[in-house]
């Protein structure tokens, strides 16, 4: 591994971390920032180096965000001690966290003023996708920073798509959790289904295989569903959030999603009921009573 830092990454969530984890192990220099120390020792023990302050990450010159909110993302790029609190010229921020896309064209702008380049860059694949570096990445800025953050991205996805200016790719990530914030749903019930008729999971899943209704989804998340397996691959509270995203900008724009609606708010009574931090999976929650494997 080189001696300097070429890669920052503010956010060690369960994406940010897996993230991490693959640079790292791509022979990257990384340097972590997170406001909790465990995760960002579970990173050092790896190897990563530390920043105390987002303001630390800048010198990377390639600072990757993995951040929950649009506010928080604010805050760590343009507060106090944020990334760019020093206006270092020539800076690139890939955000790969999943916010509005009108927040997100602001902060492009925001950011040119003060010299860096911004690309939007929300992922889909999760955590395992992440490690494997097989992602799905929905890009959005300028081609001359799109460039900049191919390499750094291409060592995490297998698959990526530049659809425009700053702002497309949150754009499109919204429309992807529209397709799988329903589809969870649909897999939940499919699951409950099968497990009230005692039938083997893994073999409705080979039944399933080739047809119609086989999938991505189905393949990654049947057997998971069904079993109630709740090991992290993402969160309930994110999807809350990205449902609730898709659902203003479709506000805005006029367009009625009356499906995207109720997955919205299924989601929003787990999260009331005290699992927001918990896996997707947790949906099965819905047709408790269930022995939920941790």
């Amino acid at each position: 591994m080189s001696g300097h830092t070429d890669v920052g990454i503010a956010g060690l969530g369960v994406m940010g971390s897996a993230i991490a984890r693959r640079l790292l192990r791509r022979e990257r220099a990384v340097r972590v920032y997170d406001i909790r120390p465990a995760a960002v020792a579970e990173l050092t023990q790896n190897g990563a180096l530390t920043a105390e302050s987002p303001a630390l990450l800048a010198g990377s010159g390639v600072v990757i965000l993995s951040l929950n909110t649009a506010d928080i993302v604010e805050q760590v790029v343009f507060g106090p001690d944020g990334v760019l609190s020093a206006a270092p010229d020539g800076v690139l921020l890939i955000d790969m966290s999943s916010i509005d896309p009108e927040r997100t064209r602001e902060f492009a702008e925001r950011a040119a003023k003060l010299g860096a380049g911004w690309v939007d860059a929300p992922l889909s694949g999760g955590a395992p996708g992440a490690e494997r570096g097989e992602l799905t990445l929905m890009l959005g800025g300028e081609e001359e920073h799109v460039e900049r953050a191919l390499p750094v991205l291409g060592a995490v996805a297998s698959r990526l798509t530049h659809l425009g200016p700053a702002g497309s790719g949150q754009l499109v990530k919204s429309v992807n959790q529209v397709l799988v914030g329903v589809g969870f749903a649909a897999l939940a019930e499919a699951a409950a289904l099968v497990r009230a008729a005692g039938l083997s999971p893994r073999q409705v899943l080979a039944a399933l295989s080739g047809g119609r209704a086989d999938s991505a989804l189905l393949q990654e998340f049947f057997v998971k569903f069904a079993e109630a397996d709740l090991s992290p691959t993402g969160r309930v509270s994110n999807m809350v959030k990205d449902l609730e995203a898709a659902r203003d900008y479709a506000r805005s724009a006029g367009v009625p999603l009356p499906v995207t609606t109720a997955v919205a708010e299924l989601h929003r009574w787990l999260a009331a009921a005290g699992h927001g931090a918990a896996d997707n999976a947790a949906l099965m929650h819905y047709y408790a009573p269930l022995e939920v494997r941790p």
